[in-house]
Parts: C-alpha cells; sequence; structure tokens
C-alpha cells in the first residue's frame, strides 16, 4: 500500500509539539523513514523531520549530499559548541520563507539508526547546522522562532498568505 505522507505546514499543530521518544524501531519506523527520505528528496530538501510529515516520533532524516550517505537519527541527542554564526536557512514546512539563523557551528550527535544500532557523529558548518534544524522540529521549534526581528517582518506577508492557505487546505 503506498503511503499518503506528505510535506505539512506552518501552521499546523503537530510542528509545535515536543515529539514522542520512538520505543522500538519497527516496520513502522522503517516505513516512516522510507516516506520521510523520498519526501525530503521530491522538494529538494537536505533533511526532513517525523513532525513534517504528520508524526510526532523523535525522527529525522539527511539526504546523501556533501559526501555525506543518507542517514536516519532516531531518538537523537544533540551537543552544540563554538561561537554562534549566522547563515541563510529555509524549511520545507515554511516555503517561500528564509532568513539567517544563528547556530553554534559544530554538533555532535547521538542517535539510532535503521538498525537500532547507537551511533554518534561530529561536524561542522553545513551538516552542524541541518542537524540543528531538524533536531528544533523534535522540539517544536521553528525558524520563524530563532528569526531576528526585520527578518520577522520581512517574511510578515508571505508567513500570513502561508497560514491562510494551509487553513483553507485543513493543514497540507
Amino acid at each position: 500500500m503506498a503511503s499518503e505522507r506528505g510535506i505539512v505546514f506552518h501552521p499546523a499543530a503537530v510542528l509545535r509539539q515536543k515529539a514522542k521518544p520512538v520505543a522500538k524501531v519497527d516496520g513502522f519506523v522503517v516505513e516512516l523513514v522510507r516516506d520521510m527520505h523520498r519526501l525530503a528528496k521530491e522538494y529538494d530538501g537536505i533533511g526532513l523531520a517525523a513532525p513534517q510529515v504528520g508524526e510526532s516520533l523523535r525522527v529525522f532524516v539527511t539526504c546523501a549530499l556533501y559526501g555525506e550517505p543518507e542517514r536516519a537519527f532516531i531518538n537523537p541527542r544533540i551537543e552544540l559548541s563554538g561561537a554562534i554564526v549566522g547563515d541563510d536557512e529555509g524549511c520545507l514546512s515554511l516555503p517561500e520563507i528564509r532568513a539567517e539563523i544563528m547556530r553554534p557551528p559544530v554538533a555532535k550527535i547521538t542517535a539510532l539508526d535503521l538498525e537500532g544500532n547507537e551511533f554518534t557523529l561530529e561536524r561542522e558548518g553545513i551538516w552542524a547546522r541541518v542537524w540543528q534544524h531538524e533536531y528544533d522540529h523534535l522540539e517544536g521549534v521553528m525558524i520563524i522562532d530563532r528569526m531576528r526581528p526585520l527578518d520577522k517582518l520581512a517574511n510578515r506577508r508571505a508567513l500570513r498568505d502561508l497560514e491562510r492557505s494551509v487553513e483553507r487546505s485543513g493543514g497540507r
């Protein structure tokens, strides 16, 4: 049976909930990760978190880019370090909205893979930023929460238009 999952757009409630831990890496989680990878590629994303496809679970994926393989991060824990730097970010749940987001440049992440094995990675630059962005989704935090006031003002109309279109479409 083909999955009907799609990208969930702001202001859907699931995007603001703290996601629940995955109790067991089972067939449901494997199928969820498969759908998330498909959608991330389909929408030209670098990563995607489970709440962005309507599942309040602590799972995110990253695509095979910049020398890294496709990965799943289940029940991730993250440690950040370094002097905060800004860079441009967008979000699949906030189409047409971009802003400079300030984040630490180094991230160390520990998570489970699809076989239920724990792994730890440390990266700086783009991957540290992507992990933080996706981890934020698991905490119910979005880039609009991290925008500077001027960026919020610049994106006000796009946000209002998105909220209205989502209200009309019932969440997708």
